[in-house]
């Protein structure tokens, strides 16, 4: 685990983003010393996946295409 400076982190702030990025190394920022953040990468399956949420957990029944009420009772078509 590295440690830096805030200031050396704020002038540095992307490099340190790509470098954490690319060798998957956690850096914690500290402020007179003490720590005060960490800097983390992502891991990709700790994130929720938004197309294909609920695939396998859904069914269809029955046809999702046609009108639910029949055409004759719709007054727009009157």
């Amino acid at each position: 685990m590295k440690t830096m400076a805030a200031s050396k982190f704020k002038a540095t702030c992307l490099a340190v983003m790509d470098e954490v990025q690319a060798k998957r190394e956690t850096v914690v920022i500290t402020k007179n010393g003490k720590p005060v953040a960490q800097l983390v990468p992502v891991s990709v399956e700790e994130q929720d996946p938004i197309f294909g949420f609920y695939k396998g957990k859904l069914k269809i029944v029955g046809d999702i295409v046609s009108p639910i009420v029949p055409l004759e009772d719709w007054d727009a078509l009157k």
